[in-house]
C-alpha cells in the first residue's frame, strides 16, 4: 500500500519560522556571550529574576519622555491598591517632570535610574559610562532625597564595562524576564497575555510610562487582576531581590530564550 503524505504550506512556512527563530536565538547567546551573559566565575551580574518559589512578582515602569502616560498609570495603580512597584526614571525627564516624580515618591514606589542621556552605554567610554551614571544619580537625589541603588539602562544596552562601572558606583543593574512588548503598542489583549502567560515566581516585568506607549494604561488592569487570581503578590525589585541571592547565578533562564525565539519568530 502505498502512503501519501500532505503537508499545508502554512505548516511548512511555521516550521520554517520557528526554525529561524531558534537558529537566531542561539546566535544571538553565542554572538552576545561574552558581552552581556552572566557568568557565575564573572560578577558583576545584572538581575532579570530571582530564583524563589513564592509567588512574588515585580512590576516595573520606565519613563524617558512625556507626561500623558504616568498620570493614567499611577491612578490605575492607586485605584487597584497595588503600593509596591518599581520606576526607572530618565534624568533629564526627571528635571522637566518634577511634579510627576514628586507624585511617584508621594504614592510610595520605588524610583530606580534610568540613566542620563538616552544612547546604548556599551557605546561609551569606560568614564562616559561614569559620567552618565552619576549625572544621573546626582539628578534623582536631589529630586527625591534618596539615593537611587537600581539602574536600568536605557535600552536594556550593557556590556562588561557598564556593569562594573555600575557595581563600582554601588548600583544594581536591572533587567526583565518578561517583556510586555507595550513599547510596540501591540494591542491591550496582546499586551495582557504576553505578561499573565510568561509570569512566573520572582519575575520582573518590563512595563513603560512613557507617552509613546498608548495602551499600557488599558492593559494594566486586566494584568494586575489576572496576576491577583493567579495568587500573586506585588513588590518592589529591591524588595523582590531581598527574598533571594541572585549572586554568582545565571540569570537568563528558560523565560528569556522563550521571549527571544517567540519575538525572533514573530508570534
Amino acid at each position: 500500500m502505498n502512503s501519501f503524505y500532505v503537508f499545508s504550506g502554512k505548516k511548512i512556512k511555521r516550521f520554517f519560522y520557528i526554525c529561524a527563530a531558534a537558529l537566531l536565538a542561539a546566535g544571538v547567546v553565542y554572538v552576545e556571550r561574552g558581552n552581556i551573559t552572566v557568568f557565575s566565575e564573572s560578577p558583576p551580574s545584572a538581575v532579570y529574576s530571582v530564583p524563589t518559589e513564592k509567588k512574588l512578582i515585580a512590576l516595573t515602569f520606565d519613563i524617558s519622555w512625556g507626561e500623558k502616560r504616568p498620570g493614567p498609570i499611577l491612578k490605575v495603580l492607586e485605584d487597584k491598591k497595588v503600593d509596591k512597584a518599581t520606576f526607572f526614571l530618565s534624568s533629564p525627564w526627571s528635571k522637566t517632570h518634577q511634579d510627576i516624580v514628586a507624585n511617584i515618591k508621594n504614592a510610595g514606589y520605588e524610583i530606580g535610574s534610568h540613566g542620563h542621556k538616552h544612547v546604548n552605554y556599551s557605546t561609551l567610554s569606560s568614564e562616559e559610562i561614569r559620567n552618565q551614571i552619576t549625572t544621573a544619580g546626582t539628578i534623582l537625589s536631589e529630586l527625591t532625597g534618596k539615593e537611587p541603588k537600581l539602574i536600568r539602562m536605557p535600552n536594556g544596552d550593557f556590556d562588561k564595562r557598564v556593569l562594573q562601572v555600575a557595581n563600582d558606583l554601588g548600583y544594581k543593574v536591572i533587567q526583565w524576564d518578561t517583556d510586555s512588548l507595550d513599547w510596540k503598542n501591540i494591542g491591550v489583549e496582546n499586551i495582557v497575555k504576553r505578561v499573565t502567560g510568561k509570569a512566573h515566581p520572582g519575575d520582573i516585568v518590563l512595563l513603560h510610562a512613557s507617552d509613546s506607549c498608548k495602551q499600557t494604561h488599558e492593559a494594566l488592569p486586566h494584568i494586575i487582576d489576572a496576576l491577583r487570581s493567579q495568587g500573586y503578590e506585588f513588590v518592589t525589585v529591591s524588595e523582590l531581590i531581598s527574598q533571594g541571592s541572585t549572586e554568582g547565578k545565571e540569570v537568563r533562564d528558560s523565560a528569556w530564550l522563550s521571549d527571544r525565539l517567540e519575538d525572533a519568530a514573530g508570534l
